[in-house]
């Protein structure tokens, strides 16, 4: 049995413990795959942000789980607890023989995990059992690893579904596992199906019936996953099992991202504390870089379109109270709020847009907003290429003088026997009071372009030189015009440090393109002559609104 301190400590007190188990249920996910490396990362990661265990994987499973228990035990964590996971032994085997559980001894970690059915259904129908061989498998591998002076989560498999058809049964198995001295005993929500209600009720009963710290570990298949672990959490649920951003299996986990700042803020629950809590929208996109998965910029609280607004209504209140139209300071959870500008803008828009620059608009406003109108209509597209805004704003200030003027361009396309096509472009362009006349050939239009822009704003820019194109999007607006199309392209520059979008739009893809990459060049150069410092990662931060 759990000690009276352990009950009091864990079960009844006002912190939930979040259990992650992102390298081990998250890497589950179709099209996730976590190297040694990764998984390393990763644990280092949750480790500094304050998570209370980390399931690292299946020791008895694979090698690469067995060796990151290995490299963890090299440079041990600063905060977290390492889990490892297992299994109950198997029908008929006794626990000290089964090899699973004696990979988690070897894995060296502080704290397992087993995993046991609790659904009689499961028992007899997928594990081929009687229900008291189930019981004693649970009681024996809990005991066994107890002896190894283990802390000892038991993860109750399908308890929901089986409580449902057979409540007695499910209960019996949880008490197998706390009698035999299980310091948690979790209740899983495996095929992700329940219903808040049913979920707190059911907690709720267990809390009271048990001498053991309760948890949950919830599935996301009817889109409950996090619903469910805050009714968990109001019934008695001391631990919360769940993912990063929600990654796992079929539909995913519990998002950890979106419960942890919920029970926190809204609910009055101890995780982390509120430093840690300010970097958790860098943990959800680290962790999905790492992961090499696309981060979703419509997540609550850390996505990049979380806090961003649009709708000129919104934003003229914003404007005057932020929580108007914001349910909590995005700077809690380490986001930032945005003001897009687009055809659905208004004044306030364009002023708080222009204030993030410290750029003044002068009254300006309504100019500078039937203009974004105006353009929009014909195609344009703002709130994806912020630095053309930006661009807008600047040329409206008095004294502007722009860095340099086009003054002539010509582009061939030749098919040259044997050799196919090859694109050449001359550009005369005007800076200060000299005229440059370059010439450039390319791997296509665009890029022969490119490059004679360059060439000829590298005399006076050198720093140009720093500058590349990480993206070119087109998109063809009226596809029904074939050849005579509007096309609009989008593209994103970066110095290394910083980044910004620009846009074009014309029936001549070169001139779409032309627009995109004057506007790209013009703004670095004015920001990079006059010293000028854009709001940080604006341009990082549009660009996943609109993805």
């Amino acid at each position: 049995m759990c000690s009276s301190k352990l009950m009091q400590t864990r079960g009844r007190s006002n912190s939930v413990y979040l259990y992650d188990t992102t390298l081990r249920d998250g890497a589950q996910r179709k099209g996730l795959s976590f190297s040694l490396e990764d998984k390393v990362k990763v644990a280092r990661l949750l480790d500094s942000f304050g998570i209370s265990y980390i399931e690292g994987g299946w020791p008895g499973s694979n090698p690469k789980d067995m060796e990151f228990f290995q490299r963890v035990k090299q440079t041990p964590l600063s905060h977290a607890k390492v889990v490892a996971f297992g299994a109950t032994c198997r029908a008929g085997a006794r626990a000290e023989d089964d090899p699973n559980l004696k990979a988690l001894i070897e894995a060296g970690t502080p704290t397992v995990t087993i995993v046991g059915k609790s659904s009689s259904f499961h028992v007899e129908k997928v594990l081929n059992t009687t229900r008291d061989e189930n019981l004693r498998m649970i009681r024996d591998s809990v005991a066994f690893l107890k002896r190894h002076h283990l802390e000892v989560i038991f993860d109750a498999e399908h308890f929901f579904d089986g409580y449902k058809s057979d409540p007695l049964y499910s209960t019996s198995a949880l008490k197998a596992a706390a009698d035999a001295g299980a310091d948690w005993v979790v209740l899983c929500d495996t095929n992700g199906g329940s219903l808040p209600d049913d979920v707190e009720k059911v907690v709720r009963r267990m809390v009271a019936f048990l001498d053991c710290p309760v948890g949950v570990h919830c599935h996301n298949d009817c889109e409950l996953a996090v619903a469910n672990s805050i009714a968990a959490a109001r019934a008695g649920a001391r631990q919360i099992q769940g993912t990063i951003n929600g990654y796992g299996e079929r539909c995913g986990n519990a998002n950890l991202v979106s419960l942890l700042p919920t029970l926190q803020l809204k609910m009055g629950f101890q995780c982390v504390s509120a430093d840690r809590l300010s970097k958790l929208t860098e943990l959800s996109k680290t962790v999905s870089e790492i992961g090499n998965l696309s981060a979703d910029p419509h997540a609550p609280y850390v996505g990049a379109a979380a806090f961003a607004h649009k709708a000129g209504l919104h934003v003229a209140a914003v404007e005057k109270v932020t929580a108007s139209y914001e349910h909590l300071d995005p700077a809690l959870v380490g986001n930032t709020r945005q003001i897009l500008v687009s055809e659905l803008s208004g004044r306030g828009n364009i002023r708080m847009f222009a204030g993030e620059l410290g750029v003044k608009v002068s009254g300006q406003e309504q100019v500078i907003l039937s203009q974004v109108k105006q353009l929009e209509e014909k195609g344009y597209q703002f709130e994806s290429a912020e630095g053309t805004v930006e661009l807008m704003l600047r040329r409206g200030q008095q004294g502007y003088s722009a860095p340099f003027e086009l003054v002539d361009m010509t582009l061939f396309i030749r098919d040259s026997k044997g050799l196919g096509m090859s694109s050449e472009a001359m550009v005369k362009l005007k800076v200060g009071n000299v005229v440059y006349h370059t010439a450039c050939e390319g791997n296509g239009p665009v890029n022969a372009l490119d490059k004679c822009l360059r060439k000829a704003l590298q005399p006076s820019y050198p720093q140009i030189e720093q500058v590349r194109l990480a993206d070119y999007k087109v998109r063809i607006l009226d596809p029904d015009q074939a050849t005579q199309a509007t096309t609009r392209v989008i593209i994103e520059a970066t110095d290394g440090e910083q980044s910004w979008s620009t846009v074009g739009c014309s029936t001549n893809i070169i001139d779409a393109s032309y627009q995109a990459l004057a506007d790209s060049y013009e703004l670095y150069l004015i920001r990079s002559e006059s010293g000028l410092t854009p709001a940080a990662t604006m341009a990082e931060q549009r660009k996943e609104v609109v993805a």
